[in-house]
């Protein structure tokens, strides 16, 4: 392996301190020791990431669509991605970086290769829900997940550019950010990629008009048979990756997400995209909740609306809120169901699957 792909650049400091390769394999080595939990990953990965004698690393993906599973990503590549990240979002070296997010994903650890190959002044802080609680000087970047940008409201002005991954933004939390001085980005892309391949800035709306996903240099998308996106990134992933994602493709660098191709209802003959009549329902309903298809003897599925609630709950004060969403007549829900607790993957997102299935087994209020 060519030692410069591993390269620590001059200007990298971790927590203030600048480290040379030799150094940080010391600093990895006290983070396995004595380090917290957050602090043993990275160690780990550090180690790994130094190591002369392996050419990849190995990655876990999140789980979101499946069960975890491991994956080996070239170090090559995640330099690239590196060096893509840096060239869309203008972070030369000496960017103050904030690391709030674990590092036994691609999200957190593609933070800290960034922070080696560019030359970064990397922070790293405990990940919690609330992130920024004890950050209290300025940044010029950091990755948030939609749950830590919610719970960080207070504090993201103190963030020159944010990027948000790992599940969409939903109507209610743009609307809150839209006042913010900070440059907010939401991020598509997934582990197969490493982390983002196309972003959309979601908070200088000069209308009420979706923005949509653009490529980074060097990426461009098709689309497959089943009008599903198609990524070509060849300086990152070594063959296309066709995804389950339902697309209106724009250009070849540019498109607007639909939905899942997984969770697509086939209601009557007409195939409906949850996740675009989510957004809908998000502008008046509060609480959290997912739609999705049932059995349905006369229109093969019929659309169901799950809410996150208490079982007292009044579901008809839900039905009239529904009204106000402004939902086509085939886009209103036929049944709508109250679940006290939605069971979440590893990384915090509805587990659609696990919750239909425990819906199944259980007894729920329902209309």
């Amino acid at each position: 392996m060519d030692k410069n792909i591993i390269k620590v650049h001059p200007h990298f400091k971790l927590n203030g301190v600048n480290y040379s390769a030799d150094e940080l394999y010391s600093v990895a080595y006290s983070y396995i020791k004595e380090g917290k939990d957050y602090e043993e990953l990275i160690g780990n990965f550090l180690l790994d990431w130094l190591n002369e004698n392996y050419s990849e690393i190995k990655l876990r993906t999140s789980g979101t669509t499946g069960a975890p599973k491991p994956i080996f990503v070239k170090k090559t590549k995640m330099k690239a991605s590196a060096l893509a990240t840096q060239k869309r979002f203008k972070l030369p070296s000496k960017t103050k970086a904030l690391l709030c997010i674990p590092a036994n994903y691609v999200a957190g650890r593609m933070m800290l290769v960034r922070a080696m190959v560019l030359g970064w002044e990397l922070t790293v802080v405990e990940p919690q829900s609330k992130a920024l609680t004890n950050v209290e000087e300025t940044y010029d970047f950091c990755a948030l997940t939609p749950h830590q940008l919610s719970n960080s409201l207070d504090k993201i002005n103190l963030i020159k550019k944010i990027i948000v991954g790992g599940a969409p933004v939903n109507n209610g939390l743009l609307q809150k950010i839209q006042g913010a001085k900070a440059k907010i980005y939401e991020t598509y892309g997934m582990t197969e990629t490493i982390t983002h391949i196309a972003t959309r800035r979601i908070n200088s709306m000069k209308t009420t008009d979706e923005k949509p996903f653009k490529a980074l240099k060097n990426v461009t998308f098709s689309l497959s048979d089943a009008n599903c996106l198609v990524i070509h990134a060849p300086k990152i992933i070594d063959e296309p990756v066709v995804t389950k994602d339902v697309v209106d493709l724009i250009h070849p660098t540019a498109f607007f997400w639909k939905g899942r191709l997984d969770n697509v209802i086939n209601s009557g003959g007409v195939k409906l995209h949850p996740e675009a009549i989510e957004k809908k329902i998000q502008k008046v309903v509060a609480q959290r909740f997912f739609l999705a298809g049932l059995d349905d003897d006369q229109l093969g599925q019929k659309l169901c609306l799950f809410i996150e609630d208490h079982k007292e709950l009044d579901v008809n004060l839900v039905k009239k809120t529904l009204e106000k969403a402004s939902l086509e007549s085939l886009e209103f829900p036929k049944a709508i169901f109250v679940m006290e607790d939605f069971i979440e993957t590893r990384t915090g997102k509805i587990d659609r699957k696990a919750c239909l299935d425990k819906f199944m087994n259980d007894d729920y209020s329902k209309i």
